[in-house]
């Protein structure tokens, strides 16, 4: 038996001890693990230091670098974020019906875990933390398997976290790290049927499309996020700008930042040039079409048919003009992957059609793609934002996390 195959079997194994424990138990090591981070701090900064030296001299980009680099502010946001999932409900064991027949039957309803929560993620250490912590709380075990950029952090991360385990009612192999990130391991674990209940990609739109399309076990696709701004005719310009500056530039190597810009042929000159010199304050790079290049010059390069769509995950914008909220979304249907889509504008009309036609997991009206977060969204952290449309759509949280069961009370009925 592979070590994969042993460590999926042994979480399967704590998972069904940890499906039938009490709320108060699994919180408790959930603060278990909130202290054993705060306390590990340079364990988990060394291993990062090594990490990040090592993407460096791989030439990684500096808004994946981003991603990759953890400090105390976000080791401190990793404990935060625990607290907060310490304080919501525990969906498990919760009803969501139950009545009696005439049978005399009590038929109930209820949340149960879904087993073993299988990952597969790049180099993002915090969803390592996120995703152990969720799948805990939601009586689930883990089976991780980190990209190799993130490794050693997230290595160090699972050893905090079992070792904290140890003094608790959870058994330490509910939380499992594959040790080996060659695409042969990823491959197997895609193919553990009998030992992980489902698969979650989480990363770039090769990642998510070799786990849907070879995974054996199911899968809930994970965003690929080529998310629009769409700046209508009547638009507050400078509300424009400011939702704009924030999507695109504020952490751009992530999935709810916006990618195009879309803006009304009536406003656009008045638009481009009064937000240019915000993205050229963060380096961006504009990819226009003919109109939108004709207005900004040398300050942007032609787009090609690849721009549209793309997820670039960096300071890149691609930036088209279009003829009023039909032609926007048109293009949004043809380009956008499903994630997140904003509307600015002050019609109440153009914005309740825009929600309405628009299909994605998260649709904005006069606010930031940036809040498409579990946190923000008041769901604690996140194992991923769903852009299918089955079992979850939008930040998943715990009740994400669980499925559902019939429970029948009888005293000796039988059916005729």
């Amino acid at each position: 038996m592979s070590k994969l195959k042993q460590g999926a079997a042994l979480a399967k194994s704590a998972a069904r001890i940890l499906a039938a424990l009490p709320t108060g138990a699994k919180n408790d090591a959930l603060r278990q693990i909130a202290a054993a981070l705060d306390e590990s701090r340079g364990e988990i900064l060394t291993a990062n230091e090594k990490d990040v030296a090592a993407a460096k001299e791989n030439g990684m980009s500096a808004a994946m670098l981003d991603r990759l680099t953890l400090t105390n502010p976000r080791i401190d946001d990793m404990g935060a974020a625990i607290e907060k999932l310490i304080s919501l409900d525990d969906p498990v064991g919760t009803y969501l019906s139950k009545k009696t027949m005439p049978s005399g039957l009590t038929i109930g309803q209820v949340r149960v875990p879904l087993g073993v929560v299988g990952m597969i993620y790049e180099s993002r250490p915090n969803v390592t933390v996120d995703a152990a912590t969720l799948c805990l709380k939601s009586g689930n075990g883990a089976v991780l398997r980190s990209g190799k950029e993130a490794f050693l952090t997230s290595s160090a991360l699972v050893a905090i976290m079992r070792r904290a385990l140890e003094n608790t009612s959870i058994p330490p192999d509910a939380i499992y790290l594959v040790e080996d990130t060659s695409r042969e391991t990823a491959t197997e674990m895609m193919s553990l049927r009998e030992s992980i209940d489902v698969l979650i990609p989480r990363g770039g739109a090769g990642l998510i499309r070799s786990v849907v399309g070879n995974a054996k076990v199911p899968v809930i696709e994970t965003g690929v996020g080529v998310c629009h701004i769409y700046v209508t005719a009547d638009a507050n310009l400078q509300m424009a700008a400011d939702i704009l500056e924030n999507a695109k530039c504020q952490r751009p190597s992530v999935c709810n930042a916006a990618e195009c810009l879309l803006v009304d042929a009536a406003v656009a000159p008045q638009f481009l040039q009064l937000v240019l010199p915000r993205l050229q304050k963060h380096n961006v790079q504009l990819r226009a079409d003919d109109t939108a290049l004709a207005i900004l010059g040398n300050a942007a390069i032609p787009a090609t048919e690849d721009d549209w769509g793309h997820e670039f995950l960096d300071y890149t914008l691609a930036i088209r003009v279009v003829d009023g909220a039909d032609s926007a979304m048109e293009h949004i249907a043809r380009y956008g992957s499903g994630h997140s889509e904003c509307i600015v504008t002050e019609s109440y009309q153009k914005a309740q059609i825009f929600l309405q036609k628009v299909d994605a997991a998260a649709v904005y009206v006069n606010a930031s793609t940036r809040f498409t977060d579990g946190g923000m969204f008041g769901l604690g952290a996140e194992i991923g934002i769903s852009t299918q449309k089955m079992h979850a759509r939008g930040p998943m949280g715990l009740e994400v996390l669980t499925s559902t069961k019939f429970v029948v009370y009888g005293n000796g009925q039988i059916r005729e």
